[in-house]
């Protein structure tokens, strides 16, 4: 029966979080007593680069020092100049996922080494499948981000076609240009008859 060792792998771990004993889910991490509340342009740009350089709102907010979600989230109702130089920065994030994805990519995939159990002799080397699979979400994870985040950019193409002197129908490259072929064809249908 083979056997099969991973080579060493450098990825990198997280630390389990804190649970409460009583319910095992995660404890509540609160900012520190005085993270501020009122709004201040040094930290909405901190907030802004933060953003810009592939971080979650999530992740910033837990950082000490930063404000609540809810702060910043009433930050951009109340002052629009933040609220413009935050969906700056969320176009900007695209960027930075799309150089993730290629960064990702480019990683080095695991290989398993399948050995026979009895001799210790070399059966064959594979790529590890769950790494493989597991690379693809983190890829696949970041497009559709950076698809929503700037759609001009790195969303789907969308043709514009017309029918025979007819309004045009915009379509994506998907199963929309079924559609338009049965809209031609009743076109053609309508005309003959």
């Amino acid at each position: 029966m083979p056997e099969t060792t991973k080579k060493a792998a450098k990825r990198p771990t997280k630390t389990p979080k804190a649970t409460t004993q009583a319910q095992g889910s995660p404890a509540p991490k609160k900012n520190p007593v005085g993270a501020p509340t009122t709004y201040s342009t040094h930290m909405a740009s901190i907030i802004c680069i933060r953003i810009a350089e592939g971080e979650s709102l999530r992740e910033i907010v837990k950082t000490a020092g930063m404000p609540d979600r809810t702060v910043v989230y009433d930050w951009l109702l109340r002052h629009p100049e933040f609220a413009n130089q935050y969906a700056r920065a969320r176009e900007e994030q695209a960027d930075t996922l799309a150089d993730e994805i290629i960064a990702i990519a480019d990683e080095q995939p695991d290989i398993i080494a399948v050995t026979d159990k009895k001799t210790g002799a070399l059966i064959e080397h594979k790529l590890d499948g769950a790494f493989l699979q597991w690379q693809k979400n983190r890829i696949e994870a970041r497009k559709w981000t950076a698809m929503k985040l700037k759609p001009k950019k790195y969303g789907d193409r969308v043709a514009v076609e017309g029918v025979e002197g007819g309004a045009a129908i915009k379509t994506e490259d998907t199963n929309a240009n079924k559609f338009l072929e049965v809209i031609r064809n009743m076109e053609m249908t309508k005309r003959a008859g």
